[in-house]
Order: C-alpha cells, then sequence, then structure tokens
C-alpha cells in the first residue's frame, strides 16, 4: 500500500480516534486491549474500499465494537485464573467526565457480551437501536431485549447521590492523608459501616487477593499498612478523578505506581479501588 493511500487512510481515521478508544475501553476495561482493538480497525480501514463507506465513523465503530466482541471470549477466560480481584483499568481525568464509573464497568463484567455491547451503544453512546443492531447483527427487537436486560443488572451500580467534585476531592485528599499518617480516628469518620476494599495487584505486586468488607476490616487493615508507610513513604503524585470517583496516585516504596478510586455514598467512602499490578498502570507513565 503506497504512503499517500495509507496517509488518506489515516486523515479520516485519526479524528475519529478518541471515540472509537472510548468504546473499546467500555467494551473491554483494558486501556491496552482497546488499543490493540482500535489498531485492528485502523488496518482494516486501510483495507476497506473507503469510496463506497457513506459514513466511517458508523462503520469503524461496527468494526470496533465487532473485534471487542471477540475479544472479550479470551479475556473472560484470563480473568477466570487472574490472582486477587480484577478491576479495570483505571482512567484518570482532571474533571469527572465519565460517562461510564468504576462500579459500573464492573456491573458491565456480569453482562454477556451481547448485553454490554447493546447497553453502551444505545445508553451510553446513544444510539438508536437500529443503528445497535447493525454493529452487532441482531433484531433492533433483540436489541431492546438485551439492553433492558443489561439496564436491569447494572441500576444498582448507577450512583443516587451524585458526590459534590470538590466535595470529593476534599475527601480524597483526607483519606489519603489519614490512610498515610495512621490517623485511625479521622479515617473512621470518613468510611461507612459496610465499606469494602478492593486491590487488584494481578499477582505481581503484593495485594489482598480477597476484598476486604467492613468497617472493622478495612480500618484494621489501614492501621496496619499505615505502620509500613510510616517505614516506607508514599508520595502523593496526582488527586483527580480516577474512572469517574475521585481518588488520586501515588508513587509506593517499589517504585511503581498506584491508583485509589473512592465510591462515596452519602458523605462516607463506600468502596475503595486500588490498582496496584503493573500492568495497568503503564498508560499512567505515558501520562
Amino acid at each position: 500500500m503506497s504512503n499517500a493511500m495509507t496517509g488518506d487512510a489515516a486523515a479520516s481515521f485519526n479524528p475519529l480516534r478518541p471515540k472509537l478508544l472510548r468504546v473499546a475501553y467500555r467494551m473491554l476495561g483494558s486501556v491496552a486491549d482497546a488499543e490493540d482493538m482500535v489498531q485492528e480497525a485502523f488496518i482494516r480501514w486501510m483495507k476497506a474500499d473507503r469510496a463506497d463507506v457513506r459514513e466511517p465513523e458508523a462503520f469503524l465503530r461496527r468494526t470496533v465494537t465487532r473485534l471487542c466482541l471477540d475479544q472479550l471470549k479470551s479475556a473472560r477466560h484470563r480473568r477466570e485464573t487472574y490472582i486477587g480481584p480484577w478491576l479495570p483499568d483505571p482512567i484518570v481525568e482532571e474533571k469527572d467526565e465519565e460517562d461510564v464509573t468504576l462500579p459500573l464497568m464492573l456491573a458491565l463484567e456480569r453482562l454477556s457480551p451481547l448485553e454490554r455491547a447493546a447497553f453502551l451503544l444505545h445508553d451510553v453512546f446513544g444510539l438508536e437501536f437500529e443503528e445497535v443492531a447493525a454493529t452487532i447483527q441482531r433484531g433492533p427487537a433483540t436489541c431492546r431485549q438485551l439492553a433492558a436486560r443489561a439496564r436491569t443488572h447494572v441500576r444498582e451500580a448507577r450512583p443516587r447521590f451524585q458526590v459534590e467534585k470538590q466535595r470529593g476531592l476534599a475527601l480524597a485528599k483526607a483519606f489519603y492523608a489519614a490512610s498515610r499518617n495512621g490517623d485511625m480516628k479521622a479515617l473512621a469518620a470518613m468510611l461507612s459501616a459496610d465499606v469494602g476494599l478492593h486491590a487488584d495487584g494481578g499477582g505481581k505486586r503484593p495485594a489482598a487477593t480477597q476484598p476486604i468488607l467492613g468497617f472493622d476490616a478495612v480500618l484494621k487493615f489501614h492501621d496496619g499498612l499505615a505502620t509500613f508507610f510510616r517505614r516506607n513513604g508514599s508520595k502523593l503524585v496526582h488527586t483527580g478523578f480516577v474512572s469517574g470517583l475521585p481518588g488520586f496516585i501515588t508513587l509506593e516504596a517499589d517504585g511503581e505506581l498506584q491508583t485509589t478510586a473512592l465510591d462515596i455514598e452519602d458523605e462516607k467512602i463506600a468502596a475503595i479501588y486500588v490498582v496496584r499490578n503493573p500492568d495497568k498502570l503503564k498508560h499512567l507513565h505515558l501520562q
């Protein structure tokens, strides 16, 4: 293929790349896999008869979604053998503009691939069911049923009371300070009675291999961690929104990054999500 043809394909593809990455990431929960799917879509775009494509964005969205549906089959097998809790790769933004938060991403994991695609394309990206049907190659009525079933499953993951942005960031900063300096009284005041801690080390860095559930268990865990932090240190790198939730990035004693995201309900921290697996943090080094 000539450089001119490649350049022509890239000129029409590159403006759509961010949108395609958003679709792929929400389907897969992995930044690296999403980038692979989008790159594969570009290769197919270069080989396509582009003159016959009336709507490049729709064509490419269909291509990426179908590639992701195939990828989900192998991804599910990998997660069955994953060491410890699996969390999606963290996405860090300056504002809470994520249309799909971390708890919702986890809820999507419980759906079938087709339910996930129908829900995301219709409920998140706003496509009509006719377009959803053309994308996942099912009838519009079937797509409505898929989206409805998905909606029922993920309803509980939708935030009932959206925490005010600055309040969320203030809680994140206070949580970081209390958890690192061992102020258990301050930490206790922030936690809900049924708080849970979910840590993803992927077997590559130390992390709890089961969720830590309940106020007493989470507080005891952080009391032990505070002793470690006093000896080894933990540096705050960034405070912002991690996968749509208030949180922060830290540089830990082993020289690796870590993200912490806080799910806040009724002014209390209801869930703590920590990603330590270095494979899931590579893109943050680039940022």
